[in-house]
């Protein structure tokens, strides 16, 4: 059993740079795929980001080469760096891991980054 706990959401004007922070507990994280994702209210859920666990990583194209996300072991704790933000990244974000094998079944409350 995986929980999940995000920080590190805001408001910042467009052009701005934010991190997240996903803090893993429960078990260890580093046996999962891990990954970040957005909605907004009313539209479909989008996959922003994930690393699986040989560290390699999946961008989606609207955020590439402006966000990076990236592991500290030592913490347990995933995160997305987030720069160049455009008012189109406004959004809530949510962490989740993948702890079966197949799908992204643990996931986060959420924190919500606003871009203006």
């Amino acid at each position: 059993h995986v929980q999940l706990v995000e920080s590190g959401g805001g408001s910042v004007q467009a052009g701005g740079s934010l991190r997240l922070s996903c803090v893993a507990s429960g078990d260890t994280y580093r046996r999962f795929c891990m990954g970040w994702f957005r909605q907004i209210s009313g539209e479909e859920r989008e996959e922003v980001a994930t690393i699986d666990t040989a560290g390699g990583t999946y961008y989606d194209d609207s955020v590439k080469g402006r966000f990076r996300i990236f592991k500290d072991g030592a913490e347990n704790t995933v995160y997305l760096q987030m720069n160049g933000l455009k008012p189109e990244d406004t959004a809530m974000y949510r962490c989740a891991a993948d702890t079966l094998g197949g799908s992204y079944n643990a996931w986060g409350q959420g924190t919500q980054v606003t871009v203006s």
